[in-house]
């Protein structure tokens, strides 16, 4: 574990699976790294729903050589948070839970890192680069409609049991989305589906989309595509049709909006990176990795900008390997 004031060679942000591969990465590169977070190791997986399962296999999850082994099926949560937290084991990753990276500063070879810890003080840590795998949890991706600030309305979804005999609307039409409106349905719930377009998403997982199929033809969840929320009330939400401009107000006691969430640019844009308005994508070099700032480079989900699904853990696992290749090429040439 590097003390305060050794200088590492990389200082990672983020410790969710890009993260600690990075840092694997590093470690097998015999480069030096400190991963920082703000939470805890792999939080955006902690906040999953308890029953989620994944869509890739565990082979596809994997990090460096430490193999991700199942008796059977797609790894759950459970499975996944046991892997990550033995990934840090067996590598000795140097990870600091609950310190915040709140600025970085200097240029490549000497970047002062900023962090503040849980209790509120502060610390200064030196870094030759910096690698941002912050992920896209940092805030929803809001409806921007009247009502949206209300208790009733919730961007995660976590268990369904407390909405029974409930009414109960879910936003979105893709994994989550869809599998927490099969959860609610099963905990007797009563579940109405909205989404803007003309029906589930393409890449819903192969094995949920006949459950939900059935369940919309058998009338057991009511559905409103090609719709949004227009308001949302104390006892009821107000849906509007968009091509027709229909207006429908739906009796309702709670809310969840699935509708994704999105990385924040401020350690970035701190730093100069160039970010597409269009596309939320940072200005990098997808070979290295390494953004428009020398010495600052990006790792998972960041890289895809807003549109979150073209990168997931089993594609955005690769990039640190191809910083820590850079990392070297640039520091030994």
């Amino acid at each position: 574990m590097a003390s305060e004031g050794e200088t590492v060679d990389l200082a990672i942000v983020g410790a969710g699976p890009c993260g600690l591969a990075a840092a694997s990465a590093a470690r097998v590169g015999g480069v030096s790294a400190t991963v920082f977070d703000r939470g805890f190791i792999t939080e955006s997986i902690i906040h999953y729903p308890p029953y989620m399962t994944f869509f890739s296999t565990a082979e596809k999850l994997e990090i460096e050589d430490v193999p991700f082994i199942l008796a059977s099926g797609k790894p759950s949560r459970r499975d996944a948070l046991v892997y990550y937290r033995r990934v840090v084991r067996h590598f000795g990753l140097d990870v600091r839970q609950h310190e915040e990276v709140v600025a970085i500063e200097g240029r490549k070879g000497d970047f002062l890192v900023r962090t503040r810890r849980r209790d509120g003080t502060g610390a200064c840590h030196r870094a030759r680069a910096v690698v941002i795998a912050a992920g896209s949890f940092h805030e929803p991706n809001y409806l921007d409609v009247p009502g949206e600030d209300l208790p009733k309305v919730h961007h995660y979804y976590r268990e369904p049991d407390p909405y029974y005999d409930q009414d109960v609307l879910v936003v979105g039409g893709r994994n989550s989305a869809v599998e927490a409106a099969l959860e609610l349905f099963r905990a007797h719930a009563r579940v109405t589906l909205v989404h803007i377009f003309d029906g589930i998403d393409d890449g819903v997982k192969p094995w949920v989309v006949p459950d939900i199929t059935n369940r919309i033809k058998f009338g057991e969840i009511a559905t409103h595509f090609t719709t949004r929320v227009a308001e949302i009330r104390q006892r009821s939400v107000v849906l509007e049709h968009l091509e027709t401009g229909e207006i429908t107000e739906l009796a309702n006691d709670w809310v969840f909006a699935m509708t994704g969430w999105r990385a924040s640019p401020r350690l970035l844009e701190s730093v100069g990176v160039g970010i597409d308005e269009e596309t939320g994508i940072p200005g990098h070099d997808r070979a290295t990795m390494e953004t428009n700032t020398p010495g600052i480079y990006i790792a998972g989900v960041l890289a895809a900008g807003h549109d979150a699904n073209k990168i997931f853990i089993e594609n955005g696992r690769f990039h640190g390997g191809l910083i820590v290749e850079h990392f070297k090429a640039s520091r030994d040439g």
